[in-house]
């Protein structure tokens, strides 16, 4: 994105449910979003202090034949929420989003059983292209 002549920046790794202060200082027009508000408590705050008028965010879903991911080696590495499409779209909304376009997605791996067998029709990933309300 830069080569293309895009200003990137990114938060600092700070824990995004107490610190805010990335997303209030930045002046970005697009926020993008790739598998980050699972981790969080309370994304509603995130969502609610973006100042951005446009957002591309990614989420995992949750998935009937498998718990949420938890890394056994990194505490802060764990899914809190493994969202449901339809409660992804909710919390946009209620943060004052207006929901332009969504995508899903499988993730096959390439191992034999069950699991990977549903992993190959059943989508992993949702993606939402949003507009801050009142602002397209």
């Amino acid at each position: 994105m830069i080569r293309e002549g895009f200003k990137v920046e990114n938060t600092k790794g700070e824990d995004l449910d107490f610190d805010f202060s990335s997303i209030i200082n930045s002046d970005a027009q697009v926020v993008t979003a790739f598998e980050i508000f699972e981790h969080l408590l309370a994304p509603l705050n995130v969502l609610s202090k973006i100042k951005a008028n446009k957002l591309v965010a990614s989420v995992p879903l949750r998935l009937w034949f498998s718990p949420a991911y938890r890394s056994k080696t990194d505490v802060r590495d764990r899914h809190y929420h493994e969202f449901e499409d339809w409660q992804f779209d909710w919390l946009l909304e209620k943060s004052g989003w207006e929901i332009q376009e969504t995508k899903k997605w499988t993730h096959p791996v390439k191992k034999i059983g069950l699991r990977p067998l549903f992993r190959t029709f059943t989508p992993r990933y949702y993606i939402v292209y949003a507009t801050r309300k009142n602002s397209q």
